[in-house]
């Protein structure tokens, strides 16, 4: 059983490392999690588990406690709304204001397993027509070595296939090999995956048109979500977009967005908003650079300081 002190250890830990917000009512959730990394690491008890991550001696092991408690739930095509939005709405502006050749970028900002990014790999196979030869990388992050290496296989089995997928999608896009099937090559090379950080400095990811960032900001309290929609602001393009879960909003958390007239969770820049032109001419133009000069980190995004007992967190932005 994990003891009081423990307990506000790992909350505090967890918090600095992942955003994780952990209240008091979440001993059992934490045991259950963490059990099985005592008999991975022989560690004899939670008290053991402790004392490593206060010495900060194994990052090995304070990456699996982070990606033991954050959620990797995920589906094809979840939620039916902000994919209708991208293939009606922000692939046709974005098309018509970016010059010809002028790549287009998205974020998946919590990738998990893959199957958004991928979701997104096949709309833009099927609507090539709207955007024509124009070349369209997708980012998938996630703070968890494990599901990233899933995602770039791009295997997942009949259950997986089944949420979400019609069955001409899944014969269109996928092949079987033996009891799995598989994200056809085509599609699999229109997504970079990376392991990232959301609290960490994001200068290194470049400018992007699009934001995929569903279902996440939930799990943080509102000075955290305040800053990841900070920093989210600085990367997106001046006419791009940034979609949410239904059940999240910027409503008294960040002034930076507006929510778009009429599309559920889809947002813009509130400088856009105003100018009545969202996903128009305003950032035709603007750079794609994927190196860290691409822009500068925000204040905001410098590593804080820890509770007592912490150290700094480990980098985690991938090259």
């Amino acid at each position: 059983m994990i003891s009081a002190s423990d307990y506000d250890f790992f909350a505090a830990f967890l918090k600095q490392r992942s955003g994780l917000q952990l209240s008091n009512d979440k001993h059992y959730l934490l045991e259950s999690r963490l059990v099985p990394l005592l008999r991975k690491f022989e560690l004899a008890d939670f008290a053991r588990l402790a004392q490593v991550l206060r010495e900060g001696g194994s990052p090995l092991i304070s990456d699996a406690v982070v990606e033991a408690m954050t959620t990797n739930e995920s589906l094809f095509f979840r939620d039916k709304t902000p994919f209708d939005d991208f293939t009606k709405t922000m692939l046709p502006a974005l098309h018509a204001s970016r010059a010809p050749g002028q790549k287009l970028r998205i974020w998946c900002a919590a990738a998990s397993t893959g199957q958004e990014p991928y979701s997104l790999a096949m709309l833009l196979d099927e609507h090539m027509a709207q955007i024509g030869a124009r070349r369209v990388d997708i980012v998938g992050t996630d703070l968890s070595s494990d599901v990233l290496e899933r995602a770039r296989g791009g295997r997942y089995n009949q259950f997986e296939v089944q949420r979400g997928l019609g069955v001409q999608q899944l014969l269109k896009h996928f092949s079987k090999v033996d009891d799995w099937w598989e994200v056809k090559a085509h599609l699999r090379a229109m997504v970079e995956f990376r392991k990232f950080n959301l609290l960490e400095p994001y200068h290194g990811l470049g400018t992007f048109d699009i934001i995929f960032c569903r279902n996440v900001l939930i799990y943080f309290d509102t000075p955290t979500k305040a800053d990841i929609l900070g920093r989210m602001a600085r990367v997106l393009a001046p006419d791009g977009y940034l979609v949410l879960g239904a059940a999240e909003t910027v409503i008294g958390i960040s002034d930076a967005f507006k929510l778009l007239t009429g599309h559920r969770g889809t947002y813009v820049h509130h400088a856009a908003h105003h100018a009545g032109h969202p996903g128009k001419a305003a950032g035709a133009g603007h750079g794609h650079g994927h190196g860290a000069g691409s822009h500068a980190a925000p204040a905001s995004s410098a590593p804080r300081a820890g509770p007592a007992g912490l150290k700094p967190p480990v980098k985690q932005i991938g090259s």
